[in-house]
């Protein structure tokens, strides 16, 4: 059962002949760089040599806090973006109170979509998931929480397209950056 447990580890399956999966090429190595500074850590892919594990750590101490600073700075981008839109608007139309809340519920609106109710659409077709699932997979990515029981790309008997785990990965970055300004938000709302 171990060695079942290696092989599967390694990348082996009983589906196929393949030792991959896509899993230590580029996008499968960058997909594994953005799980681990995200923390999202989703267990299906690890180091398995006493280096690479050295590594992971060094990488992971550097990485997790460049991650947060450049998640805010991705958060703050989206912020001012939504101000300017919103002072734009008070300017032409003369709003004062509406057009930050227009602008703040647009947004809300465009990240619910980007992040969390077209993205299950994408999982559908590429995993063969439900919508159900795809969203569910969306929202425990985003969120961190990370269970591992839904990862993309990892499914022998599909075919990804090279540019899947990559944009998928940017999705992540972005999708966290959203994620936490709806919190602070819904933070600020509660306080």
């Amino acid at each position: 059962l171990q060695g079942i447990i290696k092989a599967y580890k390694s990348g082996i399956t009983l589906q196929g002949n393949t030792t991959s999966l896509g899993r230590w090429d580029y996008s499968g190595s960058f997909f594994f760089s953005i799980s681990a500074i995200t923390t999202i850590g989703y267990g299906n892919l690890s180091p398995s040599t006493a280096v690479g594990r050295i590594f992971c750590i060094v990488f992971a101490l550097f990485g997790i806090p460049l991650n947060l600073v450049l998640l805010n700075e991705i958060g703050q981008l989206m912020l001012l973006g939504v101000q300017h839109c919103a002072r734009h608007l008070e300017e032409v139309f003369h709003w004062q109170n509406k057009a930050s809340f227009l602008m703040k519920t647009c947004a809300l609106v465009i990240g619910l979509l980007l992040f969390l109710l077209l993205p299950p659409l994408l999982f559908s077709d590429k995993e063969g998931w439900s919508y159900e699932e795809g969203f569910y997979y969306s929202f425990i990515t985003l969120s961190t929480i990370g269970f591992g029981d839904y990862v993309i790309g990892m499914n022998p008997d599909r075919t990804y397209p090279s540019w899947y785990k990559n944009v998928i990965s940017l999705w992540i970055l972005f999708g966290m950056a959203w994620l936490a300004l709806v919190i602070k938000f819904c933070i600020n709302l509660l306080e």
